[in-house]
């Protein structure tokens, strides 16, 4: 098997949501840097990716709607009418230099990826994992929604079993909406209970079988372990994928400001290690993620793990550079030594809530319906 495929660009280095907005902060080219100043990240893995052209995008979203998207870039303004439609020029999905180039180019990010994945592989698309954007609007800071298209690309290519595995900490109520009855997808996704959109609760089965597992506020490591062995990993298993689609949000982490989950980056790591063996195509998306430290040190530990590399104790000076330049509106100072010399959180295991136990009971009691 070839080596992963690094899927990034450019575009993201500088580009903002604005001052005040959650992604104000850099997140793909703190990745990009940290996996070049590690060592891991030659030439020979790495590809630019392509903007998706209007056309490519039209599985999924309306031509009106891409059209609203490209002509708000273009002229900086919406009209009252088309924010209401749209939901485009609002104070989560506000107007900004890139609104349409930025998400186009993770939708191309991630449909490349479907292309080099069609004779298996694995491919890595931090830039991707917009989860809730909806065919005619957007959501939840998401314009577009690769993860419903880079689906769609592989039920193309003559895939029937592919397995949607979402650990952001917000429900990805764009991809549920996408395939309501449609047994060629399973859809998996972990995420806080009673937090924005409020939607995939527990008997939620998004018209067909898919699993919803609400955790807990201040779920830790533990209560995800149970979550990932006791329901996403048999799930999985049991479906037999051809394709695994991996959504790793960052935002699921202690330091994250948009969620009140308590993991750490132990837990998508080893969410990442257990899938990989489990079909033979794993595309691996980002997603949210609003600490800049947090984040970049989270998605640089999933590129090591889906290469198999040792991830050291202590940074080495040049990557611990990228770390200690970065800044935050919201925590003006450094953070703790720790998010900065290096990348594994120490592991944060804890007592599981009852209301955890019974939920993984209840959908294991569903396990039949699983496949």
């Amino acid at each position: 098997m070839q080596p992963p495929v690094f899927i990034g660009s450019e575009i993201y280095r500088g580009s903002s949501y604005g001052a005040r907005h959650p992604l104000s902060i850099p997140r793909v080219p703190t990745v990009i840097d940290l996996c070049r100043a590690l060592g891991w990240l030659p030439q020979s893995q790495y590809r630019t990716s392509p903007r998706a052209k209007p056309q490519a995008l039209t599985p999924w979203h309306t031509p009106a709607y891409i059209a609203a998207l490209q002509a708000a870039e273009t002229s900086g303004q919406v009209t009252p009418e088309i924010r209401a439609r749209h939901q485009i020029g609002t104070l989560s999905n506000p107007i900004f230099g890139e609104m349409f180039r930025r998400p186009a180019t993770a939708a191309g990010g991630s449909l490349l990826a479907t292309d080099l994945l069609a004779n298996g592989g694995v491919a890595y698309n931090p830039g991707g994992g917009t989860h809730h954007g909806m065919a005619d609007h957007a959501g939840g800071f998401c314009y577009l929604n690769d993860p419903v298209l880079a689906i769609k690309a592989f039920l193309a290519q003559g895939l029937s079993r592919i397995a949607y595995v979402d650990i952001d900490a917000h429900h990805c109520d764009g991809v549920a909406a996408a395939f309501p009855n449609e047994p060629r997808v399973l859809m998996i996704s972990t995420h806080e209970a009673g937090r924005w959109p409020f939607t995939g609760t527990l008997d939620d089965r998004a018209g067909s079988h898919a699993i919803n597992l609400p955790l807990p506020r201040a779920t830790n490591d533990s209560g995800f372990a149970m979550a990932l062995h006791e329901v996403i990993l048999p799930a999985v298993q049991a479906f037999h994928p051809q394709a695994i689609v991996l959504q790793c949000g960052a935002d699921a982490v202690t330091e994250d400001p948009l969620s009140r989950l308590c993991l750490s980056n132990n837990a998508h790591w080893e969410a990442a290690a257990l899938l990989r063996p489990l079909a033979p195509r794993l595309l691996t998306l980002g997603g949210g993620g609003y600490n800049p430290w947090s984040v970049g040190r989270l998605w640089t530990g999933v590129w090591a793990t889906l290469n198999t590399y040792e991830i050291p104790d202590r940074l080495p000076e040049p990557a611990r550079a990228i770390l200690a330049a970065l800044s935050w509106t919201r925590r003006p100072a450094l953070p703790d030594d720790s998010l900065i010399d290096t990348l594994r959180d120490a592991p944060r295991p804890g007592p599981i809530a009852d209301d955890l136990r019974t939920a993984v009971q209840h959908l294991r009691a569903r396990r039949s319906t699983w496949v």
